[in-house]
């Protein structure tokens, strides 16, 4: 899945940077394919608001998202956002869901 879904990015965006991350391993229930981070880097975004941009990617993975894919953690920057940043994008939060969750 992981592999998929980079191939879709690089094709539709050509990010300058793209980093998917899965962070199955994580969260509640058994690890699989389906909770992941992609930190991407594209002028594909350039003029979008934050809500586009996701709109943009969910357009793009709808077929992984109905099959499979659980969660995305989406960090998404134009060139500019990036370089102020410093190049980081930030930690996901520790899951609160499924078999972690406190009792």
């Amino acid at each position: 899945m992981q592999k998929i879904i980079e191939k879709i990015i690089q094709e539709e965006l050509a990010p300058s940077r793209l980093l998917v991350e899965n962070e199955s391993q994580f969260h509640g229930g058994p690890a699989t394919e389906s909770h992941f981070k992609l930190t991407v880097v594209s002028n594909g975004f350039d003029g979008l608001r934050p809500v586009g941009r996701h709109q943009k990617i969910y357009a793009l993975l709808a077929d992984q998202l109905n099959n499979g894919v659980h969660a995305l953690a989406l960090h998404l920057y134009t060139e500019q956002e990036w370089q102020a940043l410093n190049q980081q994008a930030p930690d996901s939060p520790d899951c609160k869901g499924g078999s972690k969750q406190a009792i």
